[in-house]
């Protein structure tokens, strides 16, 4: 390989919320830390050489994301997905999760129904419930260890006036990428009901095994009317800590409606960093992302021949690096199994219950490390279950 992701680097020190916080999240300092969704790889060289150069200018004034910025996002979208958009529809947010915030603010108002399908990343019940909105969570149906959505119960709290869904696309935290048919009858709801939709789609590079991502916005004028897609180059490129998203508006009444919300905060134009590693990172990191995938690969079957024969169920996984781990078999309280893993194991990886009380007994487990860290982790945690 052209890249080294088997190195190990040491992020000690570096105000890293994986590292420098495992003391306060699992009361333990010597854990492996497998939970928050950042790798532990070095981001593709060629988007640090364009850090690098950039840094270089002693001035860091306003930054402009200009003409190279959007197209550069507009190549990608449609390189990767086969998806056209244009630089009038495309709009920069500084994160997906403020993004999601803010999109809900725009869209419904204090004590309308936003619905979600749990379990689901965490952030999506915060930017409901402490936006004063009501919480519709409806349960995945967990179908001999795959999801599928509850279209019934989704029709029914539609009838009761649900006005939006924060949807999930690929799904985090079980990896799935919802097929074609599936998100062409979940519109076919939300227009029969007026019902818009947020589709959070930071994970849709990240497809595994022959799995494709479908944009939801990309099915149909319908879609294109429904749909605020977000997208970012930080999970696919180890770019986190940049603070640097997009949405995707194919309605411009919903995206006025949204630039309304923000502009008076001065929230839709980014820094000079993340501006510029998006750039190299959908200009040149090609080759890398190609690597990056590979490697999750095999880890990711690593991890599943290593724990096939343990009372620890892997759901099959489509896309991201991130496994969901049924733990049930080891214990039917879910703070043993916590306790499991934390503190006699000392693997880090995030309590599935963060998830919504449907992830009650299953974790979280991040693959995106080098090979020898995940080794020891799984030495570690079947070394416990003997």
């Amino acid at each position: 390989m052209k890249y080294d992701f088997d190195q190990i680097i040491n992020r000690e020190g570096y105000s890293t919320v994986k590292y420098d916080l495992r003391e306060v999240i699992f009361n333990e300092k010597d854990i492996i830390p497998l939970w928050v969704a950042d790798m532990d790889f070095a981001t593709a060289p060629e988007i640090v050489d364009a850090l690098q150069k950039r840094v270089s200018h002693p001035i860091y004034g306003y930054t402009l994301q200009n003409d190279e910025f959007w197209n550069a996002i507009i190549n990608w979208t449609y390189k990767r997905h086969q998806w056209k958009v244009i630089k009038n529809e495309l709009v920069f947010v500084p994160g997906i999760v403020p993004g999601l915030g803010m999109l809900v603010q725009a869209l419904t108002n204090v004590n309308d129904k936003v619905a979600l399908f749990s379990p689901v990343y965490p952030p999506f019940y915060e930017n409901i419930e402490k936006n004063k909105r009501e919480l519709v969570n409806i349960p995945l149906i967990n179908n001999d260890n795959y999801y599928s959505i509850d279209f019934g119960t989704f029709e029914d709290e539609l009838k009761k006036g649900c006005k939006l869904l924060m949807f999930c696309n690929p799904h985090n935290p079980s990896g799935r990428v919802w097929k074609k048919e599936e998100l062409e009858k979940l519109l076919d709801l939300c227009d029969q009901y007026d019902c818009n939709i947020i589709s959070d789609e930071i994970h849709a590079d990240l497809t595994l095994f022959g799995n494709k991502h479908v944009p939801f916005a990309s099915l149909s004028a319908i879609a294109e009317k429904r749909v605020i897609t977000c997208m970012a180059p930080s999970k696919t490129f180890n770019l986190a800590g940049l603070n640097c998203a997009y949405l995707i508006f194919k309605n411009p009444k919903i995206k006025s409606l949204y630039l309304d919300e923000v502009k008076h905060m001065h929230l839709d134009f980014g820094g000079t960093i993340g501006t510029e590693a998006l750039k190299a990172a959908y200009n040149h990191g090609e080759d890398w992302y190609q690597e990056l995938l590979k490697y999750i690969e095999g880890n990711i079957k690593y991890v599943q021949e290593e724990l096939k024969d343990t009372p620890i169920k892997i759901m099959p996984i489509e896309a991201t690096y991130l496994l969901w781990l049924d733990c049930r078999g080891i214990n039917e309280s879910a703070s043993m199994i916590v306790n499991f893993f934390h503190q006699k194991a000392k693997v880090g990886v995030q309590d599935g219950r963060h998830f919504g009380y449907t992830g009650a007994g299953f974790m979280r487990l991040n693959t995106a490390c080098p090979r020898s860290v995940l080794e020891e982790a799984i030495k570690r945690i079947k070394g416990n279950l003997e």
